[in-house]
């Protein structure tokens, strides 16, 4: 029986049984906590944490050099992991999490697997994790559960990277909070592990949290605050940024960045508006508005503890990011992070962000346009924030990168 497309190779029940899942990191502290959500529904899932040259020119070596560059890091990613030796590249399949929305990202399962034949490897299965469900695999499954509770994890893994850059710049003895994150994420692993009522437990969890890292003794000082938003592989995956958070951090800044939850209830957000604008998926408009409101009750409990405990910013809540969008930008815009982008600048800007580095792949053309794009007219409405793009590419030199950086730095707004 043929394929349905080129290269396609399905994910069976049979493989669910022995075959190892590789995933792409991007950010380790929720990819790790998902990658625990997986395997407690069966599945054997290894985050890929590799993080040097060499996967660049993997890359290249199996992808057009002018392909966005996300996708070139993480093909080089897989690639490279199946050529080290460590798995059984008959017993191996890969996952990478997609949105199905209209830019180069939705070509990076195609890409891949045409790097993967091209390698010699076209007889490894690649699975598209998408709530667009573009293929289908009967060995992977989204059911209901399994995304109440990949949800919990994203929300757990925004609250321990907000707290982590809140503690990281004032801790007393360096690496505190770095360690910290790493060993609660390892922990609350284990949790999940063990107990699958878990997610049931979701305020205990996130007051332990901020009674853990409120322990951690800090400087009382105030640095300069400098947010970062962008392409959201480049805006968090220190392979594809150049471990910017870390440069901010030596640099003397106080990073903020805004959290995974916020990108995923856009995706479901923008389907509402859809239906609104065209009529597109009038059927299950219902269903849609009734997991955005649950997203937003369970931001709100995260939210309303953080306020109630009183030490740490809390998060800005999604429709207020919303209101703020309005500034500049048509909520109907949505190709690659869409109106997001902008409204995360202004968001920033809103709680006193007033400095922000606008991270993005090189011919990214609609982060060119939500990101670059809006930057003067966000600036003709608030003169006081402080923006810089920074282009991310196999062909850019991470010096001028460093270089526009603490030019902006030196310029940077308190």
């Amino acid at each position: 029986m043929p394929s349905e497309k080129p290269y396609y190779v399905p994910f069976t029940e049979e493989m669910k049984k022995d075959y190892t899942i590789l995933a792409p990191n991007m950010l380790t502290l929720h990819f790790r906590l998902l990658m625990q959500v997986m395997r407690n529904h069966g599945y054997h899932m290894e985050l890929l944490e590799t993080d040097d040259p060499s996967i660049i020119e993997t890359g290249l070596k199996y992808v057009h050099n002018d392909t966005c560059y996300p996708a070139i890091l993480v093909i080089g990613q897989f690639i490279s992991a199946i050529q080290s030796g460590r798995y059984d590249p008959h017993k191996v399949a890969l996952i990478y999490f997609q949105t199905g929305g209209g830019c180069r990202a939705s070509n990076y399962i195609n890409l891949l697997r045409k790097a993967l034949a091209k390698a010699g490897y076209d007889y490894v299965p690649v699975i598209s994790m998408s709530l667009s469900a573009l293929e289908k695999h009967p060995g992977f499954k989204l059911t209901v559960r399994l995304m109440i509770e990949l949800i919990h994890a994203v929300l757990f893994g925004d609250l321990m990277m907000s707290l982590r850059n809140q503690c990281k710049p004032y801790e007393l003895t360096p690496g505190q909070s770095d360690q910290l994150a790493d060993r609660l994420s390892g922990e609350l692993a284990d949790k999940m592990k063990k107990d699958p009522t878990y997610f049931t437990q979701t305020k205990a969890i996130f007051r332990h949290i901020i009674e853990e890292f409120a322990a951690i003794p800090r400087r009382e000082e105030q640095k300069v605050r400098v947010g970062i938003v962008g392409e959201i592989y480049v805006k968090f995956s220190p392979l594809g940024n150049n471990h910017l958070e870390q440069l901010l951090v030596d640099e003397g800044a106080e990073v903020v960045t805004p959290g995974l939850f916020d990108f995923l209830t856009f995706g479901l957000y923008v389907k509402l508006v859809d239906t609104k604008l065209y009529g597109i998926g009038k059927a299950r408009y219902p269903f849609i508005l009734a997991a955005y409101r649950v997203l937003l009750s369970k931001q709100k409990e995260l939210i309303d503890v953080m306020k109630a405990d009183g030490r740490f910013r809390a998060p800005t809540p999604f429709e207020h990011i919303v209101e703020l969008s309005h500034e500049v930008v048509d909520n109907g815009v949505k190709m690659g992070e869409g109106w997001l982008l902008p409204a995360e600048m202004l968001e920033l800007n809103d709680s006193g962000v007033h400095n922000v580095v606008c991270a993005q792949p090189f011919g990214c053309l609609p982060n060119h346009i939500v990101g670059k794009g809006m930057m003067k007219p966000i600036k003709e409405k608030h003169p006081e924030i402080n923006l810089v793009a920074i282009d991310y590419d196999s062909g850019a030199t991470r010096v001028n990168q460093e270089n526009r950086i603490r030019l902006m730095l030196s310029n940077a707004a308190r």
